[in-house]
Order: C-alpha cells, then sequence, then structure tokens
C-alpha cells in the first residue's frame, strides 16, 4: 500500500524496554506476550481458561501481568 506521496507505508514497531528495567509492577498484555515470546491472544486464551503458566490480574475489565511471575516463568 502506498499513501499519496505514492511511497511505501511503513509500519512502527512497538519496543519494550528489557523486563529487568520495568518499574511497574504489571505490564498490559502486549507488553507481557512480548516478554514471554507469545501472541497477545494466547495469554486472553490462558487468562479466560484460567490454565497458562501465569494468571493476572482483572483490573476494569482488562487484564494486568505481574512483572515478577513473568520473571519467574521466564527464569529469572
Amino acid at each position: 500500500m502506498n499513501n499519496q506521496d505514492n511511497q511505501p507505508l511503513q509500519t512502527q514497531a512497538t519496543q519494550y524496554p528489557p523486563l529487568d528495567e520495568i518499574t511497574t509492577p504489571t505490564v498490559a498484555t502486549p507488553a507481557a506476550a512480548h516478554y514471554m515470546n507469545r501472541r497477545p491472544q494466547t495469554l486472553r486464551t490462558w487468562a479466560c481458561f484460567d490454565d497458562g503458566p501465569i494468571k493476572p490480574i482483572r483490573v476494569n475489565r482488562r487484564l494486568a501481568w505481574r512483572v515478577a511471575d513473568i520473571k519467574k516463568v521466564m527464569g529469572g
């Protein structure tokens, strides 16, 4: 696809800081999926069926994933 100037459209990849630099206790689903090398939908499925290696915190119908749990699963 091209824009009006006939230049190729560029997608901007989301950059996540290293997991060790995260200062918040939780991260959103896309970030957690990035750190665990999974797709966000996989984490949502884990949350829905309660069958994943970690469980999210539900905040106002949104999922938050504990950084400490991600580090445990990743061996850190």
